[in-house]
């Protein structure tokens, strides 16, 4: 939670689970609510509140484009060593959970799991893009799993391993806004020098800004 009336850029950038970057930027072009106090800029707390309330109540985007750094941070980039994909998931739902557009977390590691159970999210090539929507969901929010060990029960089409793990949760009225970051996701992975690069990454940081270039 944020502390005191008077927040800084680092204290929203953490409560939101997005970059100082991203937040920066948002300031600087009027959309999110913040003074500039010389060259720092200041936001008053229940203005974010009231902005989070907003914004995560909006319908979703009627633009293709995806802008990843919105829906993925540094925070939400982990490394994975479990041989299961259960495990995997559960613990990737859980980093997930800690944005504030979720708002119970046992129903997405839940919906996550029944998900699974009904129809594997492996997509070939070693990933795995898990997604659920649900009401408890706000907004449409990303967790990136990056796996130092295989995991070999997701029975992928082309009988690969997991090692990357994309979890996609959204609103449930994001229908069409959904559906565009399973498709992003899914081309852009189907780069492997990406692919290549996120596997020998040695920090969430450098893997978000592998995701992010």
């Amino acid at each position: 939670m944020m502390d005191g009336d008077i927040v800084t850029i680092e204290e929203v950038a953490k409560y939101l689970r997005v970059s100082e970057h991203t937040v920066y930027n948002w300031a600087q072009k009027g959309e999110i609510p913040a003074v500039k106090i010389g060259s720092v800029w200041r936001f008053r707390r229940v203005d974010i509140e009231r902005w989070i309330d907003n914004r995560f109540s909006a319908p979703p985007p009627k633009s293709d484009a995806i802008h990843i750094e919105t829906i993925i941070s540094p925070g939400r980039v982990m490394f994975l060593n479990y041989p299961n994909k259960r495990d995997a998931l559960s613990a990737l739902a859980e980093n997930l959970a800690l944005a504030p557009q979720v708002r119970d977390r046992q129903e997405l590691t839940a919906e996550v799991l029944k998900r699974e159970d009904l129809m594997s999210t492996a997509i070939g090539e070693g990933i795995a893009i898990p997604h659920v929507r649900l009401a408890s969901v706000t907004d449409l929010i990303v967790s990136v799993g990056i796996s130092r060990t295989d995991i070999s029960d997701f029975h992928a089409l082309d009988d690969k391993p997991v090692r990357l793990l994309f979890m996609i949760a959204a609103a449930y009225n994001q229908h069409t806004y959904y559906l565009q970051a399973l498709s992003f996701f899914s081309r852009r992975l189907k780069n492997k020098c990406l692919r290549d690069g996120l596997l020998s990454a040695e920090t969430p940081q450098q893997a978000y800004n592998l995701l992010t270039e």
